[in-house]
């Protein structure tokens, strides 16, 4: 079994040289990954994602709290028998070494394998990564992609129980970068194995994992697919850290069925205002949230329709970005499709439908909608 169970699990760090105070990195994370999920830590540099993965690896003591990998409680396992296997950020590739000699170190020195068991490990798990011509090299004569599919493979020869990815792809470019999330991907699925891999990348979180873990600041902040991430925002750091371009948020207050920003209204229906009021209670401060492809160019006369000026037009290919000018806001996204071509300092109205919007309370960031939507759908 691989199922790994992070159990209210802390790291503190002493602080300034004075003596005074703790750094808290993690602070209380409770995670449960099941056996053969692909699971994604993610978070903005800082949130605690690569020590808690160390913390998982043995290579960082816990202050608090409880791991188990499998059956066994971990926290005073030695890291070479924990039964992990961890593909570093800067790949951890001894240099003097033939890309055969880096692959099978590792197993030589954690099992009593003979040397012709682990040649055969290494050459499958070479063969696996289409690296099987590259044995003879040294990393100085590799690429970066090559030398990371030698760290993946040195991992896969260990055949462990979990795998521990520590931003792997962080240093490619960006071709080779969404190349090799689709290795990674495979790779999962050829193994079975369990997979905690950690990324300062949303778009590598919610392309590659089963689920996503949102840190920030040590925290959990969310856990769900990645469907459930981006379409039900717990609040609105998870809002604005998932989505590109990122979600719009207007500052609003509620009052009977309409919301009041600083350059428009938006009314609601009675039945959305009533739930409104249900989760908001007597806070009429509230942010409004909408994606940019949920916001469309509507006619003068549409319902709910907001006049702006455009901005900025950022053609992607595909789409184009459009940046509008609205009062009381940094700025309003809105994505389109790449023929939709309005001139920059044109007159846009724009609106958005009542189903796509987002309410988060003022003081403390909460989605009030997901919560109200959560709570349906335990009822029924």
């Amino acid at each position: 079994m691989s199922r790994v169970s992070i159990e209210n699990v802390s790291k503190l760090y002493d602080g300034s040289g004075d003596g005074e105070g703790k750094i808290v990195a993690v602070d209380g994370v409770t995670l449960d990954i099941e056996d053969g999920e692909f699971l994604t830590i993610v978070g903005p540099s800082g949130s605690g994602k690569s020590t808690l993965l160390r913390m998982v690896a043995g290579l960082e003591d816990i202050s608090s709290g409880t791991i188990r990998i499998g059956d066994r409680v971990v926290n005073d396992i030695q890291p070479q028998d924990r039964g992990v296997a961890m593909v570093f950020q800067n790949y951890a590739l001894y240099p003097h070494m033939s890309t055969r000699k880096n692959m099978a170190y590792g197993l030589k020195l954690t099992s009593d394998l003979s040397d012709d068991e682990v040649q055969q490990r290494v050459e499958e798990a070479a063969e696996m990564m289409g690296i099987e011509d590259q044995l003879g090299k040294k990393p100085g004569s590799l690429s970066g992609g090559q030398q990371q599919r030698v760290a993946t493979g040195r991992a896969i020869v260990r055949d462990p129980e979990v795998f521990l990815m520590d931003e792997p792809l962080s240093n490619l470019d960006a071709k080779l970068r969404a190349h090799m999330r689709t290795e990674i991907q495979r790779i999962h699925e050829e193994l079975g194995t369990t997979f905690i891999y950690v990324t300062h990348d949303q778009e590598e979180a919610m392309t590659m994992s089963d689920r996503v873990a949102i840190l920030n600041h040590g925290e959990v902040q969310q856990i769900g697919t990645p469907d459930e991430i981006y379409n039900e925002p717990k609040n609105l750091f998870v809002a604005d850290f998932v989505g590109s371009p990122a979600m719009n948020t207007f500052d609003v207050t509620f009052d009977g069925t309409t919301l009041t920003a600083t350059d428009f209204e938006y009314e609601v229906s009675s039945t959305r205002a009533e739930r409104v009021r249900e989760r908001a209670g007597d806070d009429a401060s509230l942010v409004l949230g909408i994606r940019p492809e949920d916001i469309h160019i509507a006619e003068a006369d549409a319902e709910n329709a907001i006049e702006t000026i455009l901005d900025v037009r950022e053609p992607v290919g595909s789409d184009n970005y459009l940046y509008l000018e609205m009062e009381g806001v940094e700025e309003c996204r809105v994505r389109v499709p790449g023929d939709v071509k309005p001139r920059e300092g044109e007159a846009l109205t724009v609106s958005f439908d009542e189903d796509d919007i987002h309410l988060f309370r003022a003081s403390d960031g909460e989605n009030i909608l997901a919560e109200e939507r959560g709570q349906h759908e335990v009822t029924a």
